[in-house]
């Protein structure tokens, strides 16, 4: 298990480490909509995504973005922290065959009590280098030799 993450340690700029999907296959992309119940065609029968609604394959789920997005917070924060916020767009699609990575660098960090509050910059971008899901993020962490941030969270605490 990697070291906990301390507030202390962290300066404006740094990067966190990346967390890389992909390549994706239509194999990926249907068991996540099945699991999630999503039946909408765009996800799993490639002719109607391509010939019906013009798209270039089928689609990636935003839902399954959204869930990349915040296993890369989660998984860095660790046990120790808190994803607090997060926010983010869609701005592009993504097909099998894209290998996606999901990334992150801290923009923000103010002390509150016995926690620090990160903020971030984060983002999913394709093999390409474009970033299709770009948004931002608040995590809590505990300052070095400070309590771990209780679970559950209660933003109330950083008052």
């Amino acid at each position: 298990m990697a070291e906990p993450i301390h507030y202390d340690a962290l300066s404006v700029g740094d990067e966190i480490p990346h967390l890389v999907k992909g390549p994706m296959t239509t194999a990926h992309i249907m068991r996540w909509s099945a699991a999630m119940e999503n039946w909408h065609k765009i996800h799993y029968d490639w002719r109607y995504a391509t010939k019906h609604d013009n798209l270039p394959d089928v689609l990636v789920n935003g839902s399954w973005k959204q869930h990349v997005l915040a296993q890369l917070l989660v998984d860095w924060v660790g046990e120790d922290g808190w994803l607090w916020k997060m926010n983010f767009q869609y701005r592009g699609m993504n097909v099998p065959g894209d290998t996606l990575t999901a990334w992150g660098r801290v923009t923000g960090k103010r002390e509150q009590g016995a926690y620090g509050v990160v903020e971030l910059e984060i983002g999913l971008k394709d093999q390409n280098g474009k970033d299709g899901s770009p948004g931002t993020a608040v995590v809590v962490l505990p300052r070095r030799n400070g309590p771990k941030v209780p679970y559950p969270f209660c933003p109330a605490i950083l008052e």
